[in-house]
């Protein structure tokens, strides 16, 4: 009857009943199994939101962060023609100066470098300028009053009403800045905020030869509808008189734009994760169907059919898949409320968070896919099932060749990961050198898996103690975990130290300049009247004199015989000024790569430059081309006659265009002085005497850079963790769930031990001894593939040494190593405690 019955057209309901009844036993396993695809989807689902959320902020606040309607700005002098042009728009104009001075504290004698803003007008129009107390914004401009950053006072201790030195003159502090239109914490920590009324700017002779001024025009229109047509109309006009224009919804898309590449690494960070699940699916899958072959030939006995023997496990699986999904969409929509907290230093809105429901939607949609498409390769294999297995289930095999639709889920795999990857990268060559990555590191972990199976099985010597036999034994035995295990802690472990890797080639190339016999301290904008002065100033404290270097502004007038406008795929080497110096020799940091260097030359000879290799390709000129440039209205015929690599990580002045000697002598120009101070107390006192004197020298000390930076990478490295600490966990939970995924066969191998007279403590050495050296040589491959990636990363993106630390290299082994065996013991226990009789009645 059963038989009959079942021969006859079955119902979906009834595949349902069967799916539901099959998995009573084992929800808690297949929760287990999924819950790895959890924190990737979370992860995704949060990154997704935190994305909705900052550009719907970025677009309501897009005219806070601008100010004004439109904002032109420009680094050259305004022209009568372009001046014209600035008078006739708007309906209300504003004006500010920007550039990089010291300033000086009465109260307490301290000095310290700002970005100063010279402001005349009425900006922002739209937002705020946020002071203490309130009213100051608005009344600074009336006298001799200054806004200084809050940050910035409570380092000197200054308080409202106190006084700072801006060049020759005094200025009342009138409030506290708390925050200035557009400016993130990160900004106000490298360069806090300093604001004048422009109207004194003359008066402190801060504006000297060689002075590095932004100037910024703001505009209000009562209608702004027309303002971008009117920027598309005059951008080659704006272009020619080297003006740049943003607007509230240019402003929309840079500001988005710049965020991009964050959300590409942290959606990358996730994707990662979500790979690890995918692997812990795919291979906890295969144990489970596993498990359930002679369940399934018991069926195929019973007349059912195989197709529905798949739908069985398939309905299984996907509602298994989609209570992840959910659960992952849940965790990471809570998850997205943190992401704000741990990157508001980098945000230049206030961002407020809240449900993204399309982003809940693709987390959902997503774990379904992978639950369902990284499945199917074990699924698929229950087709293959006979009746036969029922009662030849040690003999009958369920493999054999695979079948054209496993290869077609295997394309499909790869064409998820591929189309995935697309989505967050930007080119294609990105995408699939990013995939191809992925791969080659998935084949060669399981090469080396094969590798470590294949070596444990034919170096064991014979006459090794028992324990070490079964132990080595359990790596290349039916259902062993080995390959899974490599797979995903190797890969969870590689991606971790790359992180760690990278963090490091990053910081030493920043620490690099803290030797003792690098400077530490720069001073720019020295005039050559000054520059004898400087040098006695500098002596009389017992400084070194170090790195002394004329510095000239210029800017390309013509490549190869053509202007700017002649030229439309290269016009950004036109537009911006150009720092430059001469020299008849080459310093440390520089080596001729192509030509020859020629240091000096003689009156009316052809003047050969020589320019760094990167800048050379950025402007697209080679050797013997030939650039005009336009040293402040004199026209200097130049060729390119050399091409330098230079090391820009060696704290000192580093130039693109470098002139032989002979040439710019007699052009306006200013020095660049760098020297090492000792301590942190004559670092004040020297920059104090330097900006009493010397108001418009600038004073860099690259003591307190070098603190902001490294603040600043502790911030970026937080972020990395936090997103790493997903792959983490993940490829914890892919270990749990592999490690319990073999319970069931470990209870039925441990028990046959004991029955046969092994004890609890061999049994327990027995696993520690699999589960050791699974951990070892799966934290080792790993370890290697991380060394192998950063070394590359190193020498081709970072241009650095690679020197991998000894000690942090070596804890995380060892970590990955501990809890691979702590977590495989423990799993163990649980089997001592069952009486060798269980056998009989499992067999039974």
């Amino acid at each position: 009857m059963p038989n009959t019955s079942l021969k006859q057209s079955i119902k979906f309901s009834w595949l349902f009943k069967m799916a539901w009844r099959d998995s009573r036993k084992n929800r808690s396993r297949l929760l287990l199994f999924i819950s790895s695809i959890v924190l990737g989807i979370a992860a995704l689902v949060a990154v997704y939101s935190f994305k909705d959320n900052l550009q719907r902020d970025i677009d309501a606040q897009a005219k806070e962060l601008t100010g004004a309607d439109l904002v032109l700005d420009s680094r050259k002098g305004v022209s009568k023609a372009m001046q014209k042009m600035l008078d006739s728009l708007g309906d209300e104009r504003s004006q500010e100066k920007t550039f990089a001075s010291m300033i000086y504290f009465q109260s307490d004698g301290g000095s310290r470098l700002v970005q100063m803003k010279a402001l005349e007008g009425k900006y922002p129009y739209y937002g705020s300028i946020e002071t203490t107390p309130v009213a100051a914004a608005d009344h600074f401009q009336e006298d001799r009053n200054a806004l200084v950053d809050q940050t910035l006072m409570l380092q000197f201790n200054a308080k409202v009403g106190d006084s700072v030195k801006v060049g020759d003159l005094n200025f009342k502090i009138s409030g506290a800045l708390n925050k200035a239109p557009g400016q993130n914490g990160i900004a106000a920590s490298v360069a806090p905020i300093v604001y004048i009324p422009l109207k004194y700017l003359a008066q402190t002779n801060l504006i000297k030869t060689g002075s590095r001024i932004n100037n910024k025009f703001y505009f209000r229109y009562d209608d702004p509808s027309g303002v971008d047509e009117w920027v598309r109309k005059n951008e080659p006009k704006l272009e020619k008189e080297g003006f740049d224009a943003d607007t509230v919804e240019s402003r929309k898309e840079q500001t988005g734009r710049s965020f991009k590449d964050v959300n590409r690494f942290l959606a990358l960070s996730g994707f990662i994760a979500l790979l690890l699940g995918c692997v812990g699916v795919g291979s906890a899958i295969h144990v489970y169907i596993q498990e359930k072959l002679s369940a399934i030939a018991t069926l195929r006995c019973l007349g059912l059919k195989s197709r529905h023997a798949f739908f069985i496990y398939l309905i299984q699986i996907f509602f298994i898949g989609l209570i992840a999904a959910i659960l992952g969409a849940i965790l990471g929509t809570g998850i997205q409320f943190l992401l704000p907290l741990v990157l508001k230093d980098f945000l230049p809105v206030e961002i407020t968070m809240q449900v993204s429901w399309p982003a809940v939607g693709q987390g959902i949609l997503l774990g379904l896919i992978i639950s369902i498409l990284f499945a199917l390769p074990s699924l698929l294999s229950v087709r293959k099932i006979s009746p036969l297995n029922a009662i030849r289930i040690s003999f009958e095999k369920t493999g054999g060749k695979r079948d054209l639709l496993t290869w077609i889920v295997y394309l499909l795999m790869a064409a998820f990961i591929v189309g995935f990857t697309h989505l967050q990268m930007k080119t294609w060559a990105q995408t699939l050198a990013f995939a191809i990555s992925i791969g080659v590191a998935f084949v060669l972990l399981i090469i080396l898996s094969k590798l470590l199976m294949f070596l444990v099985k034919t170096l064991l010597p014979k006459s090794s103690s028992y324990l070490w036999r079964q132990g080595f034994a359990n790596l290349y035995r039916p259902n062993n975990q080995t390959l899974m295990l490599t797979v995903s802690i190797g890969l969870s472990t590689a991606f971790i130290c790359t992180l760690f890797f990278v963090q490091g080639i990053l910081m030493s190339r920043v620490t690099l300049s803290s030797g003792s016999n690098q400077p530490n301290m720069v001073m720019f904008d020295i005039q050559n009247t000054q520059k004898e002065r400087i040098d006695s100033l500098t002596k009389s404290f017992n400084l070194p004199l170090m790195n002394q270097v004329p510095v000239i502004t210029m800017r390309i007038e013509e490549i190869n015989g053509k202007k700017a406008s002649a030229d439309t795929n290269n016009r950004r080497a036109y537009r911006n000024e150009i720092r430059a110096t001469y020299q008849d020799t080459l310093t440390a940091a520089e080596k001729i790569v192509d030509g020859k260097w020629i240091g000096k030359i003689k009156p009316n000879e052809k003047v050969y430059i020589s320019l760094d290799q990167r800048y050379a390709q950025q402007i697209n000129v080679g050797l013997n081309d030939k650039i005009l440039f336009n040293v402040q209205g004199m026209m200097i015929p130049t060729v390119v006659g050399s091409l330098r690599e230079v090391n820009w990580s060696r704290m000192q002045t580093n130039f693109r265009v470098v002139f032989p000697a002979g040439v710019l002598e007699e052009a306006p120009q200013f020095h660049v002085l760098m020297t090492r101070v000792p301590t942190s107390e004559l670092s004040a006192k020297f920059q104090g005497e330097v900006v009493k004197n010397f108001p418009n020298v600038s004073v860099i000390d690259l003591d307190l850079i070098l603190k902001l930076l490294d603040e600043l990478l502790d911030k970026i490295g937080f972020v990395i963790q936090f997103m790493a600490g997903f792959s983490m966990v993940t490829g914890w939970i892919v270990l749990i769930s592999a490690v319990l995924t073999s319970k069931n066969q470990r209870i039925k191998e441990s028990i046959l031990l004991r029955t046969i007279g092994a004890s609890r403590k061999q049994i327990l050495a027995i696993n520690a001894i699999e589960y050791f050296f699974l951990g070892a040589f799966a934290a080792g491959a790993g370890l290697i593939l991380a060394l192998g990636g950063s070394w590359a990363l190193a020498k081709f993106s970072f241009d650095a040494a690679f020197v991998p630390p000894f000690l942090p290299t070596t804890g995380l082994f060892v970590s990955v190593v501990l809890i691979v065996v702590i977590t495989g013991v423990l799993s163990t226990r649980s089997i001592l405690n069952q009486p060798p009789l269980k056998i009989l009645r499992t067999e039974g």
